[in-house]
C-alpha cells in the first residue's frame, strides 16, 4: 500500500456527528411525524442546495409558500441549525489531535452550506486549525462531482497520491480515487485509524 503525507476529511459524520433528527425529535411529537417531515419537506434533496452554495432564506421559500402551516419547523433548519449536531463522532476529536501532533497535514473536503461555516469553525476548533477547508457552498458544486475534487488537489498542493481521503459515503470515494488520491469509505474511528496507519501516518 503506497504511503500518504496529509489526509483531506470528510466532515459530517466522520469528524461532527450531524443529524436532523436530532433535532425534530424534540419539534415533533412521534418518529412517523419526523420521518413525514424529512421524507416529504425538508428532504436531503432539498437541503443539497445548500451544500451548492444557495441561501437557506432564498432555499425555503418555496417550501413557505407550499407548507404555510409548517413555517416554524422549515425556519428551524436555519435558525436552530447547532442543535443538529452532538459533537464529534466517537474516537475522531483524539485522532485528529494526534495527527496534529505528528505534524501531518489536514484539509477537509465537505459538503456544507457556506453560511454555516463559522458555527463549524467555533463548535470543532480541532477542524478550524486544518491548513484548508474546501467547502462546496463557497465552490458552487458538490461532491461527487469531479470539478470539487479538481478544486481540491490545486488548493492542497501535494500530489493527490500522496493524500488520503477519507468519506462516509461511497460514491465520494470513488471520485475521489479516480481523481487520483488514496480513497477509504469511513466505518468508524478503528478502520480509520487503521487506514492511517497502514500508509505510514503516526496516529
Amino acid at each position: 500500500m503506497p504511503g500518504a503525507r496529509a489526509v483531506l476529511w470528510d466532515i459530517g459524520n466522520v469528524l461532527a456527528d450531524w443529524n436532523p433528527r436530532r433535532l425534530y425529535t424534540k419539534l415533533l411529537t412521534s418518529d412517523a411525524a419526523v420521518d413525514d417531515f424529512l421524507g416529504g419537506v425538508c428532504t436531503m434533496a432539498w437541503h443539497q442546495a445548500h451544500d451548492r452554495g444557495v441561501p437557506m432564506a432564498e432555499n425555503r421559500r418555496a417550501l413557505l409558500e407550499a407548507h404555510p402551516d409548517k413555517a416554524e419547523l422549515i425556519e428551524a433548519w436555519d435558525t436552530r441549525w447547532a442543535e443538529m449536531f452532538d459533537g464529534w463522532i466517537t474516537g475522531m476529536d483524539a485522532l485528529v489531535e494526534a495527527l496534529e501532533a505528528a505534524g501531518a497535514p489536514q484539509f477537509a473536503l465537505t459538503n456544507y452550506p457556506a453560511e454555516k461555516i463559522p458555527h463549524l469553525r467555533a463548535t470543532y476548533p480541532a477542524i478550524a486549525r486544518f491548513r484548508d477547508i474546501i467547502v462546496s457552498g463557497d465552490e458552487g458544486v458538490v461532491k461527487p462531482d469531479p470539478a470539487i475534487y479538481a478544486i481540491a488537489r490545486a488548493r492542497i498542493g501535494l500530489d493527490p497520491g500522496e493524500v488520503i481521503f477519507i468519506d462516509d459515503r461511497e460514491e465520494n470515494v470513488t471520485a475521489a480515487r479516480a481523481a487520483g488520491f488514496q480513497a477509504e469509505l469511513f466505518t468508524g474511528e478503528p478502520a480509520a485509524r487503521a487506514a492511517l496507519r497502514a500508509r505510514g501516518l503516526a496516529v
